[in-house]
């Protein structure tokens, strides 16, 4: 068998890490969502106290993570991925993070990586790249709608101020910035349901496979 490597990106509550998921699965392939790892690190420093800006404890941080102890629940917070979002703005931060990414595409028959610098950086002769993306309001209400479920407070108007400025930070940080790969499909889930998403994204596997 080829070894298969999917790299997904996209911007926050695209679903992006749920249809690697789903492909990982449906391919038998370890997954890593590397939007963790910025939140890991950012855990950590909030943990010792540290400011989100303090790049040298960030490298420190980055550089103890491991991939099989990340409290998900605690990491997949609202604060944290806005603290995620002002860590990977710091080009050593990614940058300490970025063998330990390529290591984890590099195992055995292939992998599925999300994140925001999957197709441009981390993985850029992945087998497949998708790029998924909806409209702010969308992704916002999906937000709403998860937090809501985890019975967290969930105000749509303040979540999507969230998005949109996150949006702005990704996209305009000077390493990695948010933007899809020149080889990457765009996939559109703003209209789309999980299984309408996932059957769209499986076809572009499958095409690229061919």
């Amino acid at each position: 068998m080829t070894r298969l490597v999917i790299a997904i990106d996209g911007p926050a509550a695209s679903g992006k890490g749920t249809l690697a998921r789903r492909l990982a699965t449906h391919f038998n392939l370890p997954h890593l969502d590397t939007g963790l790892l910025y939140r890991a690190t950012a855990s950590a420093l909030l943990d010792e106290g540290r400011p989100l800006d303090d790049v040298e404890a960030a490298v420190v941080a980055a550089r103890g993570l491991s991939l099989t102890d990340f409290d998900d629940q605690r990491l997949r917070a609202r604060e944290m991925g806005e603290a995620a979002s002002v860590v990977a703005a710091l080009p050593e931060v990614r940058a300490e993070l970025i063998d330990l990414q390529r290591r984890f595409a590099r195992n055995g028959e292939g992998a599925v990586l999300d994140g925001r610098d999957i197709g441009t950086v981390i993985c850029p002769d992945a087998s497949v790249k998708i790029f998924v993306t909806a409209s702010a309001e969308k992704r916002a209400q999906r937000r709403a709608l998860e937090l809501a479920r985890r019975g967290e407070r969930a105000d749509y108007q303040s979540i999507l101020a969230d998005v949109k400025k996150r949006d702005e930070r990704d996209s305009a940080r000077s390493v990695a910035p948010l933007k899809p790969a020149g080889d990457a499909t765009t996939l559109d889930t703003s209209e789309l349901d999980i299984e309408g998403a996932f059957r769209a994204a499986l076809a572009i596997v499958e095409k690229a496979r061919q």
